[in-house]
Order: C-alpha cells, then sequence, then structure tokens
C-alpha cells in the first residue's frame, strides 16, 4: 500500500469532520493541479494518507485517513455554484478527479511544519521543500516512519 499526504483548509473538512463519523467516507475534492490530480488518481483502497492542516491557526500534520473510493469524476467541477468549478471542464472528458477517505486516527497532537522541517530524513519530501504547494503528494515509507514517530 502507498502512503500520501493531502493538505486541507480544516474549516472546509479536517481531521474532527473525519472524526466526527469514523465509518462515514468523506470526498476528497476540489484538487486543481495536474500533478496533485495524478497523484489521486494513483491512490489505491486503502492507502493512508497524512491529513495535514494548512492555511489556519495551528499548521501541520493532525491524523491519519484512508483511501476507501479510488478516483472518481469530481462533481464540483459541474457545479457554477461551487467555487471549484471548471467552466473548461466537460462531463464527457473531465479534468479532475475525486476520491473518498475515511477516518483511522487522530494523531495525539499537530505534528507542525516547523518540527517536519527539522526532522532528519525529510528532505526530499515536498512538502518541506522550498516553493512546493502540492495538495497532494506521495510519502516514502521511510518518511511516513519518521513523521508518525515524530507525533511523541
Amino acid at each position: 500500500m502507498a502512503k500520501w499526504l493531502a493538505k486541507t483548509e480544516p474549516a472546509e473538512c479536517g481531521i474532527d469532520d473525519f472524526a466526527r463519523a469514523p465509518q462515514t467516507p468523506i470526498r476528497w475534492d476540489g484538487v486543481r493541479n495536474y500533478q496533485a490530480r495524478n497523484f489521486l488518481r494513483a491512490m489505491a483502497e486503502g492507502d493512508e494518507v497524512l491529513v495535514y492542516h494548512s492555511s489556519c491557526t495551528d499548521i501541520g500534520i493532525a491524523g491519519v485517513v484512508r483511501v476507501a473510493r479510488t478516483a472518481y469524476t469530481d462533481p464540483t467541477q459541474f457545479d457554477p455554484e461551487s467555487p471549484y468549478f471548471d467552466a473548461k471542464s466537460a462531463p464527457d472528458n473531465p479534468r479532475w478527479q475525486a476520491v473518498d477517505m475515511v477516518f483511522e486516527r487522530k494523531l495525539p497532537r499537530l505534528i507542525s511544519l516547523d518540527r517536519l522541517k527539522a526532522l532528519p530524513g525529510l528532505d526530499n519530501l515536498p512538502l518541506v521543500q522550498r516553493g512546493s504547494r502540492l495538495s497532494v503528494m506521495p510519502v516514502g515509507e521511510e518518511e511516513w516512519r519518521i513523521i508518525l514517530a515524530a507525533r511523541q
């Protein structure tokens, strides 16, 4: 199984939303970057995903979710009322994908971006690289181990 990290704004969909209904899949949508979209397409059912809270007061990794449904057409791209509407995307040739995820666990405490940047062994993780703005990215097995060990 692959490992991933997905950024979200907790006011929109954070780890607490998953924790409130742990068996209910939540659609992860609104990704509008082609490389991040391709990573969504590569996700497999059962893959684990680190939930990274961004654009908020407490920035960092807050928990783990699991892919419950692989990539499918993101319906928000066709909704003119959605902030994720894409007028250039056609139903017969959609540009954007979504996946469904379910709650695994909330971390005992948030792992801040500063803490992640200070951890040896994460130099190649796009999250800690200057200028990287990907909202979805792969996490190697060793990087995953280092990150989860830092929650102590």
